[in-house]
């Protein structure tokens, strides 16, 4: 192998956080997750199915400025599950942890039940059991298992 091979695709960022060992192709739905849309001044870095040792190939995004949330973490634990978090403060890693599904949202996902008693005006906040392949309403039992970007509802 030739050194070009050991180059780094993205550089290092000063301050915020690193996804990385997101499953290839999901990086667009991390961004989406994060509401992450371009309108801001974040930088954002995305590395899309590059090469992995670990998973084959993996996406990786990088946003500058900005650390975390749980509740942004637990959301992230739904699509990409094999995920590792990076802290970075002044070029350097901090803190290091891989994503943990928990076994219950609350308040950061929208139930698609128009029915549902979290849709309405009542002051109750969503919560959903998370399952191996999705997340089920504790209210109405609505399965959500896929498009969890759509029903995000993080501030």
């Amino acid at each position: 192998m030739s050194d070009d091979s050991h180059q780094l695709r993205v550089s290092k960022i000063k301050n915020g956080t690193v996804i990385d060992h997101v499953r290839g192709g999901q990086a667009l739905n991390v961004l989406a997750i994060l509401g992450i849309d371009g309108s801001g001044d974040e930088a954002v870095s995305v590395g899309m199915n590059v090469p992995s040792d670990r998973m084959g190939r993996k996406d990786i995004v990088k946003v500058e400025g900005r650390e975390l949330s749980q509740d942004e973490v637990d959301v992230l634990s739904l699509i990409a599950p094999d995920a590792t978090i990076n802290i970075v403060r002044a070029y350097d890693v901090i803190g290091k942890h891989r994503v943990e599904r928990p076994t219950e949202v609350v308040g950061v996902l929208s139930c698609p039940n128009a029915n549902c008693i979290t849709t309405g005006d009542e002051p109750v906040a969503s919560r959903f059991a998370v399952l191996g392949d999705g997340v089920r309403c504790a209210y109405c039992e609505t399965l959500i298992r896929e498009g969890f970007a759509d029903h995000i509802d993080v501030e």
